[in-house]
């Protein structure tokens, strides 16, 4: 099978592209707004891309709450999403208007370096400074979608995943969006080293 993107002529009763491009962490992003309203909400296209410093984005598919509460205020916070906090996780996904935090009986905690709360019960977390917004064009011109970059200046662990000088992160139990509603969760990892 192929299929040019720009008809999407895949024949399928579901668009197939994030069903390959999995699986991927979920960037669960908490800001507040200018007037000090929290805000918090899960994107699947989110991923790190650069260790020395770090730099991890976002794609916002519209422009929502999250995006515009980043460009007013330059900050915002990446909370790890687990297997426990999946209900949680999936309840602030909603359109509705509000403190998300409270919709899905989440308590805040506080950041050290920036103003929008962390999710307390997440077991890490990265607080991170908006380095750049870059809008994404759809094939007629129009913009809907963003990359979102923020560069992190502080990182939240939870001590009791850390074991013998590494995280345990099979331990935490992350979970990952796949294609469709389809989700993954991390429960064992395995080592391989590079070669050279």
């Amino acid at each position: 099978m192929f299929y040019e993107t720009a008809l999407n002529n895949h024949g399928l009763a579901l668009d197939p592209f994030k069903a390959i491009v999995m699986p991927r962490p979920i960037g669960w992003i908490s800001t507040v707004s200018a007037d000090g309203q929290a805000n918090l909400a899960p994107y699947s296209f989110f991923n790190a891309f650069s260790d020395n410093p770090y730099y991890v984005a976002f794609g916002s598919g519209g422009y929502k709450d999250t995006l515009s509460n980043i460009e007013a205020t330059k900050e915002f916070a990446v909370n790890l999403a687990t297997y426990d906090l999946r209900e949680a996780m999936n309840a602030s996904s909603t359109s509705d208007r509000g403190d998300e935090f409270d919709m899905a009986g989440l308590e805040k905690a506080r950041c050290n370096l920036i103003k929008p709360p962390r999710v307390a019960a997440s077991p890490a977390c990265l607080e991170c400074r908006h380095f750049q917004t870059v809008a994404l064009p759809a094939n007629d011109g129009t913009v809907n979608d963003w990359l979102v970059i923020g560069r992190v200046v502080g990182i939240h662990i939870d001590d009791r995943f850390i074991e013998e000088g590494r995280v345990n992160s099979a331990a935490m139990k992350p979970i990952l969006r796949m294609g469709y509603s389809e989700y993954a969760t991390v429960d064992s990892v395995w080592r391989m080293r590079r070669p050279g």
